[in-house]
């Protein structure tokens, strides 16, 4: 998969514009479900060996959090190479004095860590953003150490015929005014649902997850088929 011609940083700058308002449109978008994708997702770290925990473009630190709450003895590093986010991230942070989670500016292609670091690497809608998808499925598995647990959760397109002509329209037409309206940036979120209309299936990611060196690769859909946790074994 090529690399996209600048959009690293265009993904960089669109995110800190919009971390002041990310977390509500979150909330408004999915109608308040994103949390609870979040939990499922933490869950699936109860089957990573001890050991510290990478959360991949975290944005506000809402995975890092809930991976806290599920493993408190874990450490949790939270990492995202949009300042903005991370701004947002130690906010919330500054509440949660008790979760073990510490923040650190990154970038998924380039990874600051030496291999095997982590016993779990986990990441919640990256995957569309990368400009090389494939080198940041190679980050992952560098960084996790052996039988470490890679989670990873996205947005897809839903197969159910109906529901996915209700979800193309709300996507496309809907979310963008919202956008406009609650963020003040209507093309941010019309790049979300372009993203996602560009974006792979879960059966063609299965496919880079392997060749990446990802091992017991499976997936399982959330939200009526419009959201996908892929787990995979370093």
């Amino acid at each position: 998969m090529a690399v996209e011609a600048g959009k690293a940083q265009f993904v960089q700058a669109m995110f800190t514009r919009i971390a002041g308002r990310y977390d509500l449109m979150n909330a408004l978008m999915t109608f308040g479900r994103h949390q609870a994708w979040r939990r499922v997702a933490a869950r699936a770290t109860l089957l990573a060996p001890e050991g510290r925990a990478l959360d991949l473009a975290t944005g506000t630190a809402d995975l890092a959090l809930a991976i806290a709450d599920v493993s408190p003895s874990r450490q949790v590093i939270g990492a995202d190479f949009a300042l903005g986010m991370l701004r947002e991230a130690r906010r919330k942070l500054r509440a949660r004095p008790d979760a073990r989670v510490a923040l650190v500016a990154a970038d998924a292609l380039t990874l600051p860590f030496a291999d095997a670091s982590f016993a779990c690497v986990t990441s919640a809608f990256l995957l569309r953003n990368l400009a090389d998808l494939e080198q940041g499925l190679r980050e992952m598995r560098r960084v996790a150490r052996p039988g470490g647990r890679v989670i990873m959760l996205e947005i897809t397109r839903p197969t159910l015929p109906v529901f996915a002509s209700v979800f193309g329209l709300y996507f496309q037409r809907v979310v963008p005014v919202v956008g406009a309206a609650i963020a003040g940036d209507a093309e941010a979120y019309r790049y979300l649902p372009d993203s996602v209309a560009r974006f792979l299936t879960p059966d063609e990611l299965v496919v880079l997850m392997r060749n990446a060196g990802l091992r017991s690769v499976g997936y399982r859909r959330l939200g009526l088929g419009t959201i996908v946790i892929h787990t995979g074994v370093a």
